[in-house]
């Protein structure tokens, strides 16, 4: 593992467009933050594909590669209003829609033999807490949903756990950029700056928080 007088790095994870979209906000903003220092760590941005098949490869590349102390991995989810927080990661693939390869597995682990679910290793509830004093919409959110970005944060946390002991990582959710929210009726967005502002923000928390905050943050449904 990289130690502190390293130069630490923080992999910063997003997504390639999908689903009919020319662009995606987690692409975006990862490539905003791609070089940055952040208390410290240097982020190192990459972009998965929106494949079942190729990405978890690749994200296992990118950690041998980097060794980074902190793991964010992000991506869209159309429709929702706020930077949405994961906190548990499902081993279950549904895919509601293709992939980028046409792939469409349905009730399929993310990896075969792995545990059921995994919860996130990040600060959550600290980073929630922090972006609201900033005025930046987030939530914790529940279920990271059952397709790529949920493989991409159970396998994330599954490679974590079994080969890289004392390394972070969690996943959060952006919502539509304006010009994408445009082409769908009444639906939300968010504008890239807030987005990159709110993912900096979580970064650096989590980066100095190692105990989580004790706050209510469950739902009733």
């Amino acid at each position: 593992m990289t130690t502190p007088t390293e130069n630490p790095t923080i992999l910063l994870t997003g997504f390639e467009p999908f689903a009919g979209e020319h662009i995606n906000p987690s692409q975006e903003l990862v490539r905003v933050l791609d070089g940055e220092t952040i208390n410290g760590h240097r982020v190192v941005g990459a972009i998965l594909p929106v494949a079942f098949a190729s990405t978890l490869s690749m994200l296992e590349a990118l950690l041998e590669t980097h060794r980074p102390a902190l793991v964010l991995a992000t991506g869209q989810a159309g429709g929702r209003s706020e930077l949405s927080i994961e906190r548990i990661a499902a081993n279950l693939i549904d895919a509601r829609i293709a992939d980028a390869d046409g792939l469409q597995p349905i009730d399929e682990p993310a990896i075969v033999g792995a545990p059921a679910a995994y919860f996130s290793t990040l600060p959550v509830k600290a980073m929630l807490a922090r972006l609201r004093v900033l005025g930046i919409p987030a939530a914790l959110s529940q279920s990271a949903g059952t397709y790529v970005c949920n493989q991409v944060f159970f396998g994330l946390a599954h490679i974590v756990a079994t080969q890289y002991p004392g390394m972070r990582a969690g996943f959060v959710h952006v919502p539509w950029l304006p010009e994408q929210a445009a082409r769908h009726q009444g639906q939300a967005s968010m504008a890239l700056e807030t987005m990159v502002a709110g993912v900096r923000a979580a970064v650096g928390c989590a980066i100095a928080t190692r105990r989580d905050l004790r706050l209510a943050g469950g739902s009733t449904h």
